[in-house]
């Protein structure tokens, strides 16, 4: 279903996404119990944060506490969403899941159908001093990241500057706020995309041109435009 870096837990925050630190472990999560939820739609926004593995399959990151979905017992976080009221979402990615989400009629009642990870993981316990130290090969300090790449070789990166990390996490959390979805290399190529930019026109030219398939709102590129501009002058 999904893979975690440096926890055997269930933790959507340490999902993997395209880049792996040279000293970080892998933990492979897979299918469990399949479930499928009747949801009374009572409000419009359903308290979900949606996320995906980047190969089809998206999953519950996060539940907002008093939510719709949270008073729901039998959905938690990491499940996988497979299909909404029949229709299947393998392939789809989080915003789609999203928008789909957002656009059912408030009111009415739909359907998901669910995967959710084995719990097999919670019996393993984090070994500690795995090894001698300075036994065998030394891999490098930890500070570069392995970049994978759906197309083309995988490549060792240095990490993003400190102005650049900060510019990502704001990014990366005005997505969640607007669309419900949280993914730090969509933020990292907006990041990117606006930080040589002169005004909120030229950012929204270039994510037009590199990302029109999100229609992002001129509301939203403006927040950008200003999130960006806060982490250049430390402005946390």
């Amino acid at each position: 279903m999904f893979c975690t870096l440096n926890t055997h837990k269930v933790d959507m925050d340490k999902l993997l996404g395209g880049q792996i630190g040279l000293e970080d472990f892998i933990f492979a999560h897979v299918k469990g119990q399949r479930k499928e939820v009747e949801v009374f739609k009572s409000e419009e926004a359903l308290g979900l944060t949606i996320t995906d593995n980047g190969a089809g399959y998206a999953f519950i990151k996060r539940i907002k506490e008093g939510s719709v979905i949270d008073h729901i017992r039998l959905i938690s976080v990491g499940d996988m969403i497979e299909a909404i009221n029949g229709q299947s979402l393998l392939g789809c990615r989080h915003y789609e899941v999203a928008r789909l989400l957002k656009e059912l009629p408030r009111g009415r009642t739909f359907t998901l159908k669910l995967t959710e990870p084995r719990k097999a993981f919670d019996m393993i316990s984090v070994r500690s001093g795995g090894g001698r130290p300075g036994s065998g090969p030394q891999l490098g300090t930890g500070r570069g990241t392995l970049r994978l790449r759906s197309r083309g070789p995988a490549t060792v990166e240095d990490l993003p500057s400190a102005f650049e990390e900060k510019a990502i996490e704001k990014v990366d959390d005005l997505l969640e706020s607007y669309m419900g979805i949280r993914d730090t290399e969509l933020a990292a190529t907006m990041v990117e995309l606006g930080k040589d930019k002169r005004n909120p026109d030229e950012l929204a030219e270039a994510l037009d041109e590199r990302l029109g398939d999100f229609a992002f709102p001129d509301e939203f590129v403006f927040d950008v435009w200003g999130a960006i501009g806060d982490a250049k002058v430390g402005r946390y």
